[in-house]
């Protein structure tokens, strides 16, 4: 399957609207400049166009296969993996010491959203592996250090993550895998684990396992959980693997997408002869999972985004090709994209993926500060961070679904018919708002949690980020009406969370709607950076009519210089696009407050 980027658009997120020279002078990344990142998304893409995207449509239709005990993978993984691996695609933005490329988050989220674009089943894997090292880098002894994280990194072997049960899907407190400390200090590991991705197969030689399981007389509830490595093949004190693990893989599960990405039942100690290795100390396994599933959680808006910019890519070019009907009197049939309908479910498309773009590259820029800052600083950055972890979860997962959605109904018929990629994209991205916490979740974890730790300092800090935005550009003559509906938008917003709190039901209406809160969180935090982005690209767009003497009024000469200049037009689709959001997309903020403020509890009252 064809592989459509948008690479411009990750290029100007880096190069011309983040400012990348306050991270480079971190010096965590004295050695990196920015001609070298340039260069090193272009590889991420060709690798991504290359073997990653060949095989996605093999694994879809063929998907990952269990027969006699082992889980096979599509034609072209291996190969693809091995590409990703020695080009040292895995562990681009993790610690040099082990092997890692160390380059900045923001960096790694073009390199993500490229490979979820590709080939979201075999860029699952990367992240997993990745993620499990890290835990390890972070919070293992020094001989599980030396003995798994470079070979992790490396993609010699991979990596899960392993925390759900039949009995506890999202309640991980209710979790009943049990761990047994033993003589030579390692732990006999016995429990059945549900839906690990990944959690078989032979690309590599050894998988790692991040398992999380409780400790003899631990507490019940999350509290008493601890985290183990739990490896497939036991590895000797030279590095070399010993004999096989007590891991079993019982199934993988039929399921509505990614089916090149195999959803394994693993079955610890069925033999009594699982080791397992303790990470950190007793009873601190959820505290240090978190560090994974929170990297997870951003990731899997990237996937979203991934998704959705393919998806929507794809759609264009669809749209050009494709004739059926007349755009005007006394012509032959026109190529769909002419048509207005059309026109307005591409652009909204465009909008969204941007939106979607703009807020996991500020996260990760944020990400990069506070690596690079220090004290109040870094606490400034790092909340931010915390922040924006769940909505770019749920808002990017939720709304690229449903860009992906658009997509295929820029197809008709055909968007429907497995002749084309949309239906693809659509079936790949839905788990996203499914796993790694769902949506919900997210949610409940945003108005729980994230608006009042360090005393609603980051949040109160966003809010007056995107009123400054609102002032700046309330008066210019393009982008002043949306500024208008981001003020207004924000306005609301603001009204509900101080409201809301406040009624007498104030925290049963805060739970029944928090899903709504985010996603108003959401239109609102991309309405800011996209008007942002807006007025760096209509400056930009402007200097390039000077440049070829092009007066703004002259209607005529501007439409040629759009269509005669990719550039130009780059920059008068980002301006048209937050246009767009801000009076198709904020409205919604408004919409979802109705019922917030009305005190509407029906929900609570129905009888099911």
């Amino acid at each position: 399957m064809r592989y459509l980027d948008d690479q411009r658009d990750i290029l100007f997120n880096l190069f011309e609207w983040l400012d990348l020279d306050a991270v480079l002078k971190g010096a965590a990344y004295e050695d990196v400049d920015r001609e070298q990142l340039g260069m090193v998304l272009d590889e991420a893409l060709k690798v991504a166009k290359g073997s990653v995207a060949a095989c996605n449509e093999v694994g879809d239709r063929v998907g990952a296969k269990h027969a006699n005990g082992k889980v096979e993978l599509p034609e072209g993984f291996a190969g693809a993996f091995d590409d990703l691996a020695s080009g040292g695609w895995i562990s681009a933005t993790m610690n040099p010491e082990f092997g890692g490329m160390g380059l900045p988050e923001v960096v790694g989220t073009g390199i993500s959203e490229h490979l979820m674009g590709a080939n979201t089943a075999l860029a699952l894997k990367t992240m997993l592996t990745r993620g499990s090292a890290h835990l390890i880098e972070t919070f293992g002894s020094d001989d599980l250090k030396a003995t798994y994280v470079e070979k992790m990194y490396s993609g010699e072997w991979c990596g899960t993550m392993c925390l759900t049960e039949a009995g506890a899907g999202s309640d991980l407190g209710a979790l009943t895998t049990k761990a047994t400390k033993q003589e030579d200090g390692s732990y006999l590991i016995t429990g059945e684990k549900i839906f690990i991705t990944s959690g078989d197969h032979e690309l590599t030689p050894n998988i790692i396992h991040a398992v999380l399981a409780r400790v003899a007389d631990a507490p019940s509830g999350p509290k008493g959980l601890s985290l183990f490595v739990v490896p497939k093949f036991r590895v000797h004190a030279n590095g070399s693997l010993g004999e096989r693990n007590d891991v079993t893989c019982a199934g993988i599960e039929h399921k509505l997408g990614i089916h090149g990405s195999p959803t394994c039942t693993l079955v610890f100690g069925m033999e009594n002869g699982c080791q397992g290795f303790l990470l950190g100390q007793e009873q601190q396994g959820l505290v240090y999972m978190f560090q994974m599933m929170n990297a997870a959680r951003y990731e899997v808006g990237v996937q979203g985004l991934g998704n959705a910019s393919a998806a929507h890519q794809a759609a264009i070019a669809f749209a050009k090709e494709r004739l059926q009907g007349r755009a005007g009197k006394g012509v032959g049939q026109s190529p769909i994209i002419q048509h207005p309908d059309v026109r307005r479910m591409l652009l909204m498309q465009s909008a969204y993926v941007q939106a979607m773009r703009a807020l996991v590259s500020y996260t990760a820029w944020c990400m990069d500060m506070a690596h690079v800052s220090a004290g109040d600083e870094k606490n400034r950055w790092q909340g931010l961070v915390e922040l924006f972890t769940p909505v770019c979860k749920a808002w990017c997962s939720d709304w690229g679904f449903r860009v992906t959605e658009w997509a295929l109904q820029t197809y008709g018929g055909y968007g429907y018919t497995m002749d084309y990629p949309a239906e693809q994209y659509l079936r790949d991205c839905k788990i996203a708002s499914i796993y790694e916490g769902t949506n919900g979740i997210q949610a409940l974890d945003l108005v729980g949690r994230k608006f009042r730790m360090q005393d609603g300092k980051p949040m109160k800090d966003l809010l007056q980020l995107v009123g400054v935005t609102v002032a700046t550009l309330a008066a210019d003559p393009i982008l002043g009406s949306s500024a208008s509906q981001l003020g207004a938008a924000l306005k609301t917003l603001t009204a509900v969370l101080q409201e809301a709190p406040t009624r007498p039901n104030g925290g049963a209406l805060t739970v029944l709607n928090a899903v709504p809160v985010l996603d108003m969180l959401g239109h609102v935090v991309s309405g800011h950076l996209l008007l942002q982005q807006a007025a760096i690209a209509q400056a930009k767009g402007q200097a390039l009519l000077q440049e070829r003497g092009v007066a703004a009024e002259d209607k005529a000469a501007v439409q040629a210089l759009l269509k005669d200049s990719p550039e130009a037009a780059f920059y008068n689709n980002k301006v048209q696009a937050a246009i767009h959001f801000a009076h198709r997309g904020l409205p919604l903020v408004a919409a979802l407050a109705v019922a917030i403020q009305a005190g509407e509890t029906a929900p609570l009252e129905a009888v099911f």
